[in-house]
């Protein structure tokens, strides 16, 4: 159903560069914060439930939905929204430290300024949600990401990454929610 994407790491393997895992006292208070700041995490495969999460002000939601007979297109897309969703972590923020929560799964401290200067590193968790709802936060929770895998749908929050990830994902992707209203 998701294919392959080459940029995901299998989790046997050591940590990538710029990876490490947070503590379970540091994730508890990490997931703490999401539910501070999204109304908590509404898992569903329905589409009555959706989105899982109280989209903030600002935030863009885009559509990831691809049609299933364009063999390649799925990894390709999530390529390119790893590699883009990287650029902007590192050319908005000065501090390149990012939580990653992986919902049932261990959570991450990512030094996008490692990773990205890693070469031929691989992402542990993708911003791209293949599979697990995934989200890239900055550590106030303030901006960031949140991937849906049974929505498809990415979305991209603060007022920083609106403006970067979220400018140049609309020029490629079609936007479903702006500030968690649906687009006509």
């Amino acid at each position: 159903m998701w294919g392959v994407m080459r940029r995901t790491l299998d989790f046997s393997r050591p940590l990538p560069a710029g990876w490490s895992e947070l503590s379970p006292e540091d994730s508890s208070r990490a997931w703490s914060r999401f539910a501070e700041r999204f109304g908590g995490l509404r898992p569903s495969i329905g589409p009555v439930e959706w989105p899982a999460i109280r989209e903030p002000t600002p935030s863009v939601t885009f559509d990831l939905s691809v049609a299933t007979a364009t063999p390649g297109l799925w990894a390709a897309r999530g390529d390119a929204i790893n590699a883009e969703a990287l650029r902007c972590f590192l050319t908005a923020f000065d501090d390149p430290e990012w939580v990653v929560l992986d919902w049932q799964h261990p959570s991450y401290q990512l030094d996008a300024a490692v990773h990205a200067a890693t070469e031929d590193t691989e992402w542990r968790v993708s911003v791209y949600p293949n599979g697990d709802y995934y989200t890239f936060a900055r550590p106030d929770f303030s901006e960031g990401t949140f991937g849906h895998p049974w929505e498809r749908t990415l979305c991209v929050f603060g007022p920083r990454l609106v403006e970067t990830l979220g400018h140049t994902l609309s020029t490629w992707l079609p936007r479903t929610r702006v500030d968690g209203q649906p687009v006509d």
